[in-house]
């Protein structure tokens, strides 16, 4: 072993050539496997991820995607004020959808969001933008313009969106058409839906026979604003995301009857929280998802006819769950695929996807991952 000079005050000198000079010296074996494990560390280090946070708003509806580059897109923000049971706009800092944004924004390390896209107008899904715009900076506003809605909204509703069209005013605003692609980088998202028009083409590779197309329809709702929903299709390399709202009746199944305009998807948000009325085996027999997501709340959405279409689904690997359902008759997924087991809690779902179609799903109350494999 080298013996080190002393410096004259009694204390050895720290020369670098020395230590490693010295094949014998015990820090340079040190050192050594210290290099050795970054090395390895720099081999396997994951490449860069797109994270999708499917936020508790109790069955309502939150996504916030960020991309590699750091730039998020939030598809709608939930309810106002406490939620269904008090709509009621207020104080943001205790506005429960609006937080639990906010707090998956931290997570996800993004001080701002880019892009708030307003799949339609309602409540449960545009109704904490304006709580949400005071706690965190919104860039752009998206959404399919609000003269339609207004006219067949409710009081409650009406309001709200004459609240929504103040703040918007003090923001950049984009109303894209069917066909269009937001401007972000790295990922490539088109509208699909939006206004109750869909694409007249189908997407690349799209545009195959449904078979599955012959069956009744299920029976939609008579509020008129579901099936104005805005949609969009998000691709990431070989990865594919599907987002279509609320978007129920002959708008959805015009997309994928008699022709698949959509083609295949990884990952599926069902349509309108999984309620009875987006439960069509053509959808899922042409969206072939490996992973579907039920954004929805003990007693909203979820209902027991999606239950049925998504067990007897092809291709289709899991489904998640934001809550567990309350509804009569549903069945629930195991509950290592459920978010949250009761209402007093707002845990996420989180996806981070990969460039070559490989995907993992976190479900952050068990605090595990699940990985899918590319294709």
């Amino acid at each position: 072993m080298a013996i080190l000079p002393f410096d004259g005050t009694g204390v050895k000198k720290y020369d670098w050539n020395t230590y490693m000079l010295d094949t014998n010296h015990p820090l340079r074996a040190c050192l050594t496997v210290i290099v050795a494990v970054l090395a390895i560390g720099a081999c396997t280090t994951r490449p860069e991820s797109l994270d999708i946070y499917f936020v508790d708003v109790e069955g309502g509806q939150a996504t916030l995607v960020v991309t590699p580059a750091g730039e998020t897109l939030l598809i709608d923000a939930g309810y106002p004020g406490q939620g269904k049971r008090d709509p009621t706009p207020g104080d943001p800092n205790v506005a429960r959808d609006a937080r639990r944004i906010a707090a998956a924004a931290a997570d996800a390390n993004v001080a701002k969001i880019d892009y708030l896209l307003v799949t339609h107008f309602h409540g449960d899904h545009f109704g904490g933008a304006m709580e949400l715009a005071q706690l965190i900076p919104i860039g752009t506003f998206i959404d399919q313009g609000t003269e339609a809605s207004e006219v067949s909204s409710s009081a409650r509703t009406l309001g709200l969106i004459q609240a929504y069209k103040k703040v918007r005013e003090q923001h950049r605003y984009m109303m894209p058409t069917v066909g269009e692609r937001l401007p972000l980088q790295d990922v490539e998202i088109t509208i699909v839906s939006s206004a109750g028009n869909i694409l007249e083409s189908p997407i690349d590779v799209a545009g195959a026979a449904n078979p599955a197309c012959d069956r009744p329809l299920p029976v939609p709702g008579t509020n008129p604003e579901n099936p104005r929903s805005t949609g969009i299709l998000l691709r990431f390399g070989e990865f594919r995301f599907l987002d279509l709202g609320d978007l129920v009746g002959q708008p959805l199944s015009d997309l994928v009857c008699p022709t698949n305009r959509i083609g295949a998807v990884d990952v599926y948000l069902v349509s309108h929280h999984g309620g009875a009325d987006a439960a069509d085996p053509a959808t899922l027999a042409a969206f072939r998802p490996r992973v579907a997501v039920l954004n929805n709340g003990a007693k909203k959405g979820g209902e027991a006819p999606i239950f049925d279409v998504l067990r007897n689904a092809e291709a289709l690997e899991d489904v998640w769950q934001i809550d567990l359902s309350a509804q009569e008759g549903a069945e629930n997924f195991p509950s290592a695929f459920i978010a949250n087991l009761d209402t007093e809690t707002e845990h996420w779902l989180r996806i981070s996807a990969y460039k070559d179609g490989s995907f993992r799903v976190f479900n952050k109350r068990t605090g595990k991952w699940k990985r899918y494999d590319a294709d």
